[in-house]
């Protein structure tokens, strides 16, 4: 008995160690409780609000910023895995090398679509108006996890591991594509219309070289 509780033990040792090992490097955003470090634009603050320890978004267009300490939230290479939940028929949002602006959508760096069946026919996974995904990875009511990696001029967006867009940013792009391109900034969190419900929890990133 003695030898099995000890081997037990042994076994956790190895898990718990393997799990630091793992998450090495992944710093929180969130902390489930506030929306500390966070700041939401002017347009309808009250789109955004914390339930059950997530980030629910509900109401009319709205982004809310990371503007916390991290990094001095000025990403350039980075991990950001994030767990979303749409409701039916939502339309959300992921943007990365953004900055925060007071009002409209959001002008500088990519947005990463979160919608499984809003009439939008871009869906989940896509580097939105850039490489588009047209089928469903997921569904509406289960939470999924998105992985985003941004290597250089690369990015990587998997939905619950499986990939979704591999895309590398060409030298010259369109004139008419502005500040939608790669270079640095922060993350920011959608709200796009008053239909539209969605959930945000586990929100992390580690930096890259």
């Amino acid at each position: 008995m003695k030898k099995l509780s000890f081997i037990l033990c042994l076994l956790m040792l190895v898990q718990m160690a393997f799990g630091q090992k793992k998450e090495k490097g992944w710093v929180s955003l969130f902390d489930g409780k506030s929306f500390a470090g966070w700041r939401v634009n002017e347009e309808n603050p009250k789109t955004f609000s914390i339930e059950d320890g997530t980030i629910k978004v509900a109401g009319e267009r709205t982004h809310l910023f990371y503007e916390g300490p991290v990094g001095n939230h000025d990403f350039k290479n980075f991990e950001l895995k994030i767990k979303a939940k749409t409701l039916p028929g939502s339309n959300s949002g992921i943007f990365i090398h953004t900055g925060y602006q007071a009002s409209g959508w959001p002008e500088k760096g990519y947005e990463v679509q979160v919608n499984q069946t809003h009439t939008d026919w871009r869906k989940t996974g896509s580097l939105y108006g850039v490489n588009d995904v047209k089928e469903n990875l997921t569904k509406d009511d289960e939470w999924y996890e998105y992985h985003i990696i941004v290597k250089d001029k690369r990015v990587i967006i998997k939905i619950n591991d499986k990939l979704a867009v591999d895309y590398t940013e060409p030298e010259t792009l369109p004139e008419d594509r502005g500040k939608k391109r790669l270079s640095s900034g922060t993350i920011a969190l959608q709200g796009h219309d008053p239909k539209s419900v969605a959930y945000f929890k586990d929100i992390r990133i580690k930096m890259l070289k």
